[in-house]
């Protein structure tokens, strides 16, 4: 194999995590795959997989090669590519996975108007509280909030975000201010969010070295903004992301409590799957809600 050809068959072999598989997808034999990945990881001085008898993975060389090697190979792709086969590129669905956000549906209008000129295109937009399987919904662009990206995917951080204990004026009235975290999960009604993957509640990270699993729960839901509604209504003291309740503190609708603890920070990421060739219709979807997105979030 050629260089180019090496570092495709690298690009699947990370993919798959199976020199076996791999072979399958190139047509050739499991051989020429290790063989191949063996003269590449000479030629670089490094190793690129961690093997033993049951399973295999990625070098933290190998990951950072895999990013350039993927660049490489879309780079070449693009190169090679004629302009008159634009708009075949651009038909298709792109499916994105993200969470149920402040605003989702003005987000939504604003990248079906950058893809206006495209009419054969359709985006397929799955809001999920859950985390779907990336390879058995054939997801191509995913939204999410955590600590730190996965470094398995392709990532663009969007903005930073923290959650806030809020509850009304009204439920405060009735139940009196709780002294600290410790006095409020013991003492006031909760809402909490399941995880639908595990059905177990999610803790709140109230801090970095604060940690609360909710046990007085007086609403269990998959839906945050089932919770906010539970504390709007009085209900229920909730943790949620501030940028959903931003508008009702400032309204006097919601009350933030505890508001000198140094909260958790979460990020928010863009993300798509590594790929040997990431279609043009994907990456230009994926710059396009990128950019909407930091204008929504960082200004």
């Amino acid at each position: 194999m050629n260089k180019l050809e090496s570092l495709r068959c690298f690009c699947i072999a990370a993919e798959t995590l199976q020199f076996r598989e791999t072979a399958v997808r190139l047509s050739v034999s499991p051989q020429v795959v290790s063989r191949t990945i063996s003269e590449l990881e000479e030629m670089l001085g490094e190793s690129l997989f961690k093997r033993n008898t049951r399973s295999m993975r990625l070098t933290g060389f190998g990951e950072e090669f895999l990013a350039q090697a993927t660049q490489l190979l879309e780079d070449s792709e693009r190169l090679f590519s004629r302009g008159g086969h634009r708009e075949k590129e651009m038909s298709g669905t792109v499916r994105i996975t993200l969470p149920r956000l402040p605003d989702n549906d003005a987000i939504l209008n604003e990248l079906l108007e950058e893809v206006v000129l495209y009419p054969n295109l359709t985006i397929d937009w799955r809001v999920d509280a859950s985390k779907l399987n990336l390879v058995d919904e054939q997801i191509d662009i995913g939204l999410r909030i955590s600590s730190r990206p996965d470094r398995r995917y392709i990532s663009r951080r969007i903005c930073q975000m923290h959650e806030i204990i809020v509850a009304s004026p009204s439920l405060l009235a009735k139940t009196g201010q709780p002294k600290d975290v410790d006095d409020l999960q013991k003492n006031y009604p909760l809402s909490g969010l399941l995880d639908p993957s595990t059905g177990r509640i999610w803790p709140w990270h109230i801090s970095e070295s604060l940690t609360v699993s909710p046990t007085k729960l007086k609403v269990v839901t998959t839906d945050a903004y089932s919770e906010l509604g539970s504390a709007l209504g009085g209900q229920t003291f909730s943790h949620l992301l501030e940028c959903m309740c931003r508008q009702y503190i400032r309204s006097g609708e919601l009350i933030h409590l505890f508001p000198d603890i140094v909260k958790s920070k979460w990020q928010m990421y863009l993300f798509r799957p590594q790929q040997v060739v990431t279609s043009a219709r994907v990456k230009y979807v994926f710059e396009c809600l990128e950019k909407i997105l930091k204008k929504r979030y960082t200004n």
